[in-house]
């Protein structure tokens, strides 16, 4: 009778961000916090600050398909394009930037998503 004694592997599903995102974020957002609070420097629009957790949880799972498959594949395009269009937003919102003025930069990170896709299946 032989069992099997090792530990079961942690197992991630496709969504899960690792603790460290969550952890990171807070910290950013405490960091911003302290510094507004003691230098008067800020913006209004600090809640924006959250969208970088599903941007980086996007970013990391991005970054855990290239590893695991050593090269940029179709499953690693689409949250590395997500992640930096919610980069992107994040930015707009935050630094309170003209939306009218830079709204297409969201087609060409789209366009660019798509032909790095197409190309990625070659």
């Amino acid at each position: 009778m032989s069992e099997n004694l090792s530990p079961e592997p942690r197992r991630h599903h496709r969504n899960d961000a690792p603790p460290w995102v969550l952890g990171g974020v807070l910290i950013v957002i405490g960091v911003y916090m302290l510094l507004r609070n003691v230098t008067g420097l800020g913006t209004g629009n600090w809640w924006a600050l959250f969208i970088l957790i599903p941007a980086i949880g996007s970013l990391a799972q991005a970054w855990r398909l290239y590893q695991a498959s050593g090269q940029v594949t179709e499953g690693v395009i689409g949250p590395l394009v997500g992640g930096v269009i919610l980069l992107f937003v994040f930015a707009m919102l935050f630094f309170g930037f003209n939306w009218g003025l830079l709204w297409p930069v969201l087609l060409i990170l789209a366009g660019i998503g798509a032909l790095v896709g197409v190309f990625a299946r070659r």
